[in-house]
């Protein structure tokens, strides 16, 4: 990739791949780490719960464990919960240790996370955050873009669907989606974001290449590259929302994933939607 340089005054970073399109019809966002900072921090929640889970060996180092389990974890970013607990006992089984169900372990590891966020959400309802604290710098500008040229916005989330309903409503941004907010289930084949893009081609007959979407995960970049959308990686740096800077692991993992654009946060927001396009309609 290489660095655009104007008229961007932050970071945005074009793929050789970038090209225009006709025209844009749909749009998809992921949730967490591309709108929602409700959850940032939750690696620091699953990681040691995975390390404790696993049984030991005796050359293990806390070091290699913890590289190896983050390893695991971040691979599985942006897919349902559900997968990462899956890895976990696939870890635990290999090490000669008997897992629990995974689901136990989801339910687990979401009674350890609401623990940690269930005063950012009280502060936000009682007007101690405010609600753009804890949006991704710029998001709420960009949605209301995409909302005046009436463009369907959709959510699809690999947190469980009630919460990210619930957060959605706590951040003020659930309109925005009229209805289409969609997340995991128990019951973890009944949704994919794979899901949700086939169904919004097949249901709106549009193609893929009208399809435009933003995502810090790699599920969802590959999964829009895949029907031939345009897919906008926003490396966004969790823990210093506004700073400008990209997470730089995000950055690796979203580029070798085929991002066709990638951002630190939406304050280039107008100028890059006047750049997807053709034929400009922001």
């Amino acid at each position: 990739m290489s660095q655009e340089v104007s008229p961007f005054t932050g970071f945005v970073e074009f793929a050789p791949s970038f090209q225009q399109r006709e025209k844009i019809q749909h749009v998809l966002f992921d949730f967490d780490g591309t709108l929602s900072l409700v959850r940032e921090g939750w690696p620091q929640v699953m990681l040691p719960m995975f390390v404790e889970m696993l049984p030991k060996r005796s050359d293990d180092t806390q070091e290699d464990l913890e590289r190896m389990l983050l390893d695991d974890i971040m691979k599985l970013n942006g897919k349902q919960t559900i997968y990462q607990m899956i890895q976990l006992a696939e870890r635990i089984r290999e090490r000669g240790g008997h897992p629990k169900d995974p689901l136990w372990y989801k339910h687990e590891y979401l009674r350890r996370l609401d623990q940690r966020i269930a005063e950012r959400k009280q502060a936000i309802r009682e007007g101690r955050l405010t609600q753009d604290e804890v949006l991704v710098h710029g998001a709420r500008h960009l949605l209301e873009r995409l909302a005046e040229k009436g463009l369907p916005i959709y959510l699809a989330s690999g947190t469980d669907e009630p919460f990210v309903k619930e957060e959605a409503a706590i951040l003020g941004i659930e309109d925005f989606f009229e209805g289409h907010i969609y997340g995991a289930q128990d019951d973890y084949k009944a949704f994919s974001k794979k899901m949700v893009i086939e169904r919004i081609l097949s249901d709106h007959q549009i193609p893929g290449e009208s399809l435009l979407s933003f995502g810090d995960g790699y599920v969802e970049i590959e999964n829009t590259k895949e029907v031939g959308g345009l897919a906008i990686a926003v490396a966004s740096d969790e823990a210093n929302n506004g700073s400008g800077q990209i997470d730089a692991w995000k950055h690796q993992r979203l580029k070798g994933v085929g991002a066709d654009v990638i951002i630190a946060d939406y304050r280039e927001i107008d100028a890059l939607l006047a750049r997807l396009t053709r034929h400009p309609v922001f």
